[in-house]
């Protein structure tokens, strides 16, 4: 990428969208008119350089970002939400275009870095989500023991996870397949124990629905649902340690060993026979009145990315720092801090002798 390079259109509708500007935002920080920035963004007018150092200064995005010839334009249809009527358009932009961007430091991580390739079967052929989950478990080699960190273990099978730190509670997480490659997205806003089950709810979209297998909407959510259930919380594990009609404190003690929440524990119990309706619906009253329907009192800790910490590390025993990233990916700072679960935003100390396995 030069300055003689042309000015890409598209990295200007992708700044905007990540800054939750509208068009009109945009044009009066920068001091255009309306149609002026209309036919830019169309690739019909090719901006002077003030312009662009204008509309840099306005999208707070570096004047090198424009010119960068390359991107990726994730179709709407390949981001979901969980919740369109609670999510403002601005809101999926932004996400959206944080994908994007995603995609672009992820191409960077697999250029400097040996990570680990994707082993993601196809599991659409699978009668049902419960079935998908317990075929994966056992091609993993995971039995029926609990996940002691769905990061880790994403980023262990080829996933390349990045954090979304949207300040709203909208969004919850969202995944996709880009160039073989398979991205998920959480919000860090989320309780640690969401955090879990939507890593899980996205593996399961990325194995059950990559391949075309989808039905539409609300149905591809329940199954997706479905899986994380199944998969976090295998029944033959769950069934060994809770008897039917378990108690709200036998549930709130066990609930840690599958880090999920105490509302996503009792429907799998409920779902396996464990609890009446009438039990269940106890419980979750139970639950509600002692805070659980809206937060984890003394929830587990929140997984951690072990990707970003090795690159981090790394980076830091070669005198670099976030900045070195922002830099050769013509980025803000804050963008890099946004996607990287806040590591990249305090002073990386490795321990002494620590060895970076991932590094080519």
């Amino acid at each position: 990428m030069t300055r003689h390079d042309p000015f890409n259109h598209l990295r200007l509708i992708l700044a905007r969208k990540r800054r939750k500007m509208t068009a009109i935002q945009v044009a009066e920080a920068a001091g255009l008119s309306r149609v002026h920035l209309s036919r830019i963004e169309n690739g019909q007018s090719e901006p002077t350089v003030e312009t662009v150092e204008a509309l840099a200064k306005a999208t707070r995005y570096p004047v090198e970002f424009f010119f960068v010839q390359e991107t990726c334009e994730l179709p709407a249809e390949a981001v979901s939400f969980r919740s369109l009527k609670r999510t403002s358009v601005r809101e999926r932009e932004a996400a959206r275009a944080a994908g994007e961007i995603g995609v672009d430091v992820g191409q960077w991580l697999s250029k400097e870095f040996n990570l680990p390739e994707p082993v993601l079967p196809d599991m659409g052929y699978e009668p049902n989500p419960a079935a998908a989950a317990r075929g994966l478990r056992q091609a993993w080699g995971l039995g029926e023991k609990p996940i002691a960190s769905m990061i880790a273990l994403l980023e262990a099978k080829g996933v390349r996870v990045f954090s979304l730190a949207e300040e709203t509670l909208n969004v919850d997480a969202f995944s996709f397949w880009q160039d073989g490659v398979p991205y998920v997205f959480l919000n860090t806003m989320k309780t640690a124990e969401h955090g879990v089950m939507d890593a899980a709810h996205e593996l399961g979209h990325l194995i059950l629905h990559a391949g075309g297998n989808t039905l539409h909407g609300r149905d591809v959510e329940r199954e997706a649902n479905a899986f994380a259930s199944s998969f976090l919380m295998p029944s033959e594990d769950l069934r060994g340690r809770i008897p039917p009609s378990p108690s709200v404190h036998l549930l709130l003690k066990l609930k840690e060993r599958w880090r999920v929440s105490a509302m996503a524990l009792a429907y799998r119990v409920h779902g396996l026979g464990l609890l009446t309706d009438w039990q269940y619906r106890s419980m979750c009253i139970d639950l509600t009145q002692r805070g659980y329907r809206t937060g984890e009192p003394g929830g587990t800790d929140r997984d951690k990315s072990r990707v970003w910490k090795q690159v981090l590390d790394h980076l830091w025993r070669e005198g670099k720092t976030k900045e070195t990233i922002a830099r050769a990916l013509h980025l803000p700072v804050d963008e890099i801090e946004k996607l990287t679960f806040g590591l990249a935003a305090e002073p990386v100390r490795p321990a002494r002798g620590q060895q970076l396995r991932v590094i080519k």
